[in-house]
């Protein structure tokens, strides 16, 4: 059975994690990491959805929250090159087949 709601909230994770993933200081206003607002509006959801991802990465160890109000979020690169090959949430980061990598990127 094919679940869509399933689908988009699994893009709408992989589009916060990879964001997360290929994020330069540039983009941060803080050495700590991005704000959640920031961070919805760079990947163009809403800030409730984006702090949902953001809690379910935060869970599988491969982001780090720092501070109360705002909280500044970073990824653990060190913590992802260690996940389980397994898990649902690497191969989920991990699978490029559309991901537009010129939006990170600029050559």
């Amino acid at each position: 059975m094919y679940d869509y709601e399933t689908e988009i909230e699994d893009k709408a994770l992989k589009s916060v994690g990879l964001e997360l993933m290929f994020m330069t200081p540039e983009k941060c206003s803080s050495n700590d990491g991005i704000t959640a607002v920031e961070l919805a509006k760079l990947v163009e959801l809403p800030v409730e959805i984006v702090k949902k991802k953001l809690v379910i990465l935060k869970d599988s160890g491969i982001v780090r929250v720092k501070g109360i109000n705002p909280k500044y979020w970073k990824f653990d690169n060190y913590s992802f090159q260690r996940m389980d090959e397994d898990d649902e949430v690497y191969r989920l980061l991990c699978n490029f087949d559309d991901v537009d990598f010129d939006r990170f990127f600029q050559y």
